[in-house]
């Protein structure tokens, strides 16, 4: 019986994670398999219902639209419903539990660690899973100030609230701050989604400009970002380091994160 994790979302097939986990299971000679399961919105509780009673089944990584209401299947031992009101990845415990975790905010933050954002005014833009992951992240290293732009205003002010952060919530087409950190953590600019307009040309020029999307890697964010020489961060920094985090919790084994250049032309490629 091959042991096997998996990812699951709505939709899936743009999902990189087989690729990221299948190299390191190849690289350290673990034999396991890690997949891709589409499961919609109202097939969660069957597909939890199914892994449960498979004992090959180690865990699964979350996407979109799931993060949220994935929390209503599994335990929650560590309070990630209060810390951060969403999870990316479950696992079965020793007793057989499925455990719900999030390792979003520490891929995240991996990126951007040598950053000082102690005080600093950061934008984000979306209000989902990925953004409380985000937001947790932030209030962390001492963020000044949080500007959210959502559609959804108020799903915004109250994202603020939950994590204590000082900012404001605006409508998505609002005109930027001359924040220090910009963040998309939306699914705008995604393969198959509406693009991300936005007009970057209130960000001071040590801005840094951060878009979670990865499918495509080079966004029109990303795009305008460059074209004004502003620093920027592409979604397979934030994707990687999340996954290695699920990776040692599947497998029981650190990454070689060594290899990441050439796991990294594996993704490009």
């Amino acid at each position: 019986m091959t042991p096997y994790a998996e990812v699951i979302g709505d939709p899936i097939a743009q999902s990189k994670s087989p690729l990221i986990h299948g190299f390191w299971l190849e690289q350290l000679g673990i034999e396991a398999d890690y997949r891709r399961a589409h499961v919609k919105p109202d097939e969660l509780a069957g597909y939890f219902e199914s892994r449960r009673g498979d004992p090959a089944w180690r865990g699964c990584n979350i996407t979109l639209p799931h993060k949220e209401a994935a929390l209503e299947f599994v335990e929650d031992r560590g309070g990630i419903r209060q810390s951060i009101g969403a999870i990316n990845t479950v696992i079965r415990a020793e007793d057989g539990a499925l455990i719900g975790t999030n390792t979003d905010a520490g891929g995240f933050y991996t990126p951007i660690a040598g950053l000082d954002l102690d005080g600093k005014h950061a934008v984000v833009i979306g209000a989902g899973g990925a953004a409380r992951a985000i937001l947790f992240a932030l209030s962390k290293i001492g963020i000044g100030r949080v500007t959210i732009l959502n559609r959804n205003v108020l799903k915004g002010a109250a994202l603020l609230s939950s994590f204590g952060i000082k900012g404001d919530a605006l409508a998505l087409n609002a005109k930027l701050p001359p924040a220090a950190l910009l963040v998309n953590a939306s699914a705008l600019g995604m393969v198959g989604q509406p693009p991300l307009e936005v007009d970057l040309s209130p960000l001071p020029e040590d801005a840094v400009v951060y878009d979670a999307v990865y499918s495509p890697l080079e966004t029109g964010l990303l795009a305008q970002a460059r074209a004004r020489e502003l620093d920027t961060v592409d979604g397979l920094g934030m994707l990687v380091g999340q996954a290695a985090l699920a990776f040692e919790l599947f497998f029981g084994a650190e990454p070689p994160r060594d290899r990441d250049e050439e796991l990294r032309e594996l993704l490009l490629a």
